[in-house]
């Protein structure tokens, strides 16, 4: 533990103050790998979650009047600190969430760098000044912070998650609230000892862990909280969403996925292999992106599957995190491992044939092998429920019209990604998905500097690139009269 000693807060974070919930009750943290107990974490409610929008709204007075560079240069502080200790913070990570050690690095790494896109982005919130159709007034219409930003964020990308949120959030002026998984909240609270060595304002962020609930409620009804970022299912998050139009507050959803992975007959097979593996077991199947139904074209359905298989055998090895060997961690939970369960069990009874996996994996923990199921069709769960976990189902389909019909069969919109080598289709098919995210011959292409976000039930607004900004602006327009022209 020595590593993660100066990261590692079993208190809340609020203005800048280590705190313990009203009630001294805890929420026990446990390593998914092993099964034992990491930690304990407050279990705040409303009362708490109060104080820290409280502390926001008053940092907020001040922290709104910064100057851009000002805000751009403490971010970038931000960024320096979690560049030095990204071994430290990774160890954590892995430790209550279970991801390899390299992928936990990468991840810490990759929310520094969203942070780092937005205080570049922090200097280029421009504004406009309108051709005014009266000769004596001028028309200007400029962009200001939204508030109080509460940020509800989840368990399988727990720094990352926190980083794309913030970085908009400070880079436009807002000031946040923070309130992750109980499942992994160590990272979250990671926050609260860098801004502190980073020189960030008291109050500018708070990070809560507790009853999910209580502090939602409190974050949707309390009206100097001005907008509620959310990552998570969209059971909750269309809960969310109602709650908080009930006052009228900015949201932004991200919310489920069961993405569609694609491979035409024309495609380079090898290369949807690897597209493919990267996609569906990537974070052991825990993303919101991952590829949930793959699709393959008859002529080379045989094929795909032969390769995907000793594609998986080859290269996929459950384990624990922390064993540099390892490359695929476990799920974060027992109900996890249980829907996995269903779902082959589901499937198999329908006329699946299990061809590789299909266990539980190890004496301890919540590991589960790598699965792939061929002879997929459209009555099995995985064709309309996100399973979220290390289970490729293979579905096969004869024309284009097939596979775009089978892919938009869905209430979902996040993720969707395809394989052709032919330029046509490439435009044809990307145009016709209505997915607000579309790999073409890649199986990941979330970015920084590009937009993240869903349509129809998988959410509302965008994360990441200089989209991101918007959800946390206000436009104001000012017509400047009386001036004597």
């Amino acid at each position: 533990m020595s590593l993660i000693t100066p990261f590692f807060k079993d208190a809340v974070f609020i203005n800048n103050e280590w705190l313990a919930a009203d009630s001294g009750e805890t929420i026990d943290v446990i390593n998914p790998a092993t099964g034992e107990k990491i930690g304990s974490v407050p279990n705040c409610g409303q009362a708490e979650t109060a104080r820290a929008i409280d502390a926001a709204a008053e940092a907020f007075k001040s922290w709104k009047a910064t100057t851009a560079d000002h805000r751009s240069n403490l971010m970038l502080a931000l960024c320096d600190q979690i560049a030095e200790n990204a071994d430290a913070l990774a160890e954590l990570l892995t430790l209550e969430m279970g991801k390899p050690l390299n992928e936990a690095k990468g991840e810490v790494l990759g929310g520094m760098k969203y942070l780092k896109f937005f205080a570049e982005e922090a200097r280029r919130i421009y504004g406009d000044l309108i051709p005014s159709p009266w000769g004596d007034r001028r028309l200007m219409v400029t962009k200001e912070p939204v508030g109080v930003v509460g940020a509800i964020t989840p368990w399988n990308f727990p720094s990352s998650m926190i980083a794309r949120k913030m970085g908009a959030a400070l880079a436009t002026g807002c000031t946040m609230v923070i309130k992750p998984s109980e499942l992994t909240p160590f990272s979250a609270l990671a926050y609260g000892v860098l801004a502190e060595k980073a020189g960030i304002p008291a109050g500018v962020i708070n990070v809560l862990t507790g009853d999910a609930p209580a502090i939602g409620s409190e974050m949707c009804d309390n009206p100097k909280l001005r907008k509620i970022t959310f990552t998570g299912s969209t059971r909750v998050g269309k809960l969310l969403a109602s709650n908080a139009a009930a006052n009228m507050k900015k949201i932004s959803m991200e919310l489920g996925g069961n993405a569609p992975f694609i491979v035409f007959e024309d495609a380079d097979i090898d290369k949807a292999v690897e597209g493919a593996i990267a996609s569906k077991f990537r974070n052991s199947g825990q993303t919101c992106v991952c590829a949930n139904r793959v699709y393959v074209q008859a002529g080379i359905y045989d094929a795909f599957a032969a390769k995907l298989k000793d594609a998986v055998e080859a290269q996929l090895k459950p384990g624990n995190g922390m064993d540099p060997d390892t490359t695929q961690g476990p799920l974060i939970d027992e109900r996890a491992i249980t829907k996995v369960s269903e779902h082959l069990e589901d499937a198999v009874s329908k006329g699946g044939k299990l061809i590789t996996g299909g266990s539980r994996a190890g004496n301890v923990g919540t590991f589960f092998e790598p699965t792939v199921v061929t002879n997929a069709n459209s009555s099995m769960r995985v064709a309309t429920e996100e399973t979220f976990g290390p289970l490729a189902l293979l579905f096969k389909f004869d024309s284009e019209a097939e596979a775009i019909e089978l892919a938009n069969a869905t209430e979902y919109g996040l993720a969707c990604y395809f394989y052709t080598k032919d330029l046509g289709r490439a435009f044809r098919v990307s145009e016709a998905l209505e997915y607000g995210l579309v790999g073409i011959n890649e199986g990941v292409i979330t970015t920084e500097v590009a937009p993240f976000g869903g349509v129809k039930d998988s959410g509302m607004g965008n994360e990441g690139s200089k989209y991101g900004l918007d959800d946390y602006l206000n436009v104001k327009y000012s017509c400047f009269g009386g001036l004597g022209m």
